[in-house]
């Protein structure tokens, strides 16, 4: 751990592993069931990607979940409470932070984890350059893991984890599970939890946003071959692959998969990863949760939901959870 000053902010850096992409990859395409981990969509042409699907019309996510904090920020603030510190999981400069944060009152400190330190401070300045009144203190961790917070300049009343998004349906529900920990642990006796759970409704709403009309789900999703091809010296042939979104409603999940049309061999660093026409890369699940089953997976982390904030149609909830003590 060190602590580094940059442009007059303290970073708390934990030196966050990195895996080694090759291993990984390699162990997902070999594997019976073949998958790509996620977290490879994000190199800037994903993120750029990403940013474009939030803006499309079949995708609800971001926008009713800003209209949810925009409706609700009052209330909201009033129950996160006076002089506590924000522990945002994934450091985020986006409107739902700051419509945050210009709500908050007396704050004692925001404290943004991130893995990717470059992302961590270009958001952490910007945030500064905003809200100057507030100490911001970057963590640069995998917040997947353990890591220490560090220590304002006022002590705060309370420890409040954040976590915007519908990004908790992105883990598998053990998971979940131990990242609810996590926060609880974090938030500690007497703190709480602000997070965007996606509910579950209707396949057609669901399969829609994740194959918008346009096509930029697709592109995102096939991005990751191009992403291997030039950082792993792989040989996709992308035409060769489409990308597929599905509800599985036994699962209560949207899969993503990218599907091969042909009998083909694809090679990476050497490895011949052989692909049958029809089989599918899984390359993300969403989770969608009912009021009930998100109630249930919370108290097994020792958090108890004390408001949902809902849209109209119930598309979406932004759900405050409190610790014990």
């Amino acid at each position: 751990m060190n602590n580094i000053v940059e442009n007059e902010l303290e970073l708390l850096d934990f030196h966050p592993a990195s895996k080694d992409m090759l291993a990984d990859v390699l162990r997902g395409l070999t594997a019976e069931h073949k998958w790509l981990s996620s977290l490879y969509f994000y190199d800037a042409r994903g993120s750029q990607l990403f940013d474009e699907i939030c803006e499309l019309p079949e995708y609800y996510p971001t926008r009713t979940e800003l209209a949810i904090m925009e409706a609700n920020i009052d209330e909201m603030s009033e129950l996160l409470g006076l002089r506590a510190m924000l522990v945002e999981f994934g450091s985020g400069s986006s409107l739902k932070t700051r419509t945050l944060l210009e709500h908050m009152d007396d704050l004692a400190a925001y404290v943004p984890v991130e893995i990717s330190r470059d992302h961590l401070m270009q958001s952490a300045q910007e945030l500064h350059r905003h809200f100057p009144g507030i100490e911001i203190l970057p963590v640069c961790a995998d917040f997947t893991q353990d890591f220490g917070l560090p220590e304002p300049a006022h002590p705060p009343l309370r420890n409040i984890v954040y976590f915007p998004g519908s990004t908790i349906g992105n883990f598998d529900p053990d998971d979940a599970l131990d990242l609810l920990k996590r926060m609880a642990h974090i938030a500690e006796p007497g703190g709480g939890v602000l997070i965007g759970v996606d509910l579950e409704k209707d396949a057609a709403t669901l399969e829609r946003a994740y194959n918008d009309a346009a096509g930029v789900t697709a592109r995102f999703n096939l991005n990751i071959l191009e992403r291997l091809n030039r950082e792993l010296d792989g040989d996709f042939n992308l035409d060769a692959f489409s990308h597929k979104a599905v509800w599985n409603e036994q699962r209560h999940r949207i899969e993503m998969h990218l599907e091969s049309s042909e009998d083909q061999v694809v090679r990476i660093r050497g490895h011949e990863i052989r692909f049958r026409a029809g089989e599918t890369i899984h390359t993300e699940s969403s989770y969608k949760f009912t009021l009930p089953r998100f109630e249930q997976l919370a108290a097994q982390a020792g958090l108890t939901v004390k408001h949902a904030w809902m849209d109209e149609k119930r598309l979406f909830s932004v759900q405050f959870l409190t610790t014990s003590g």
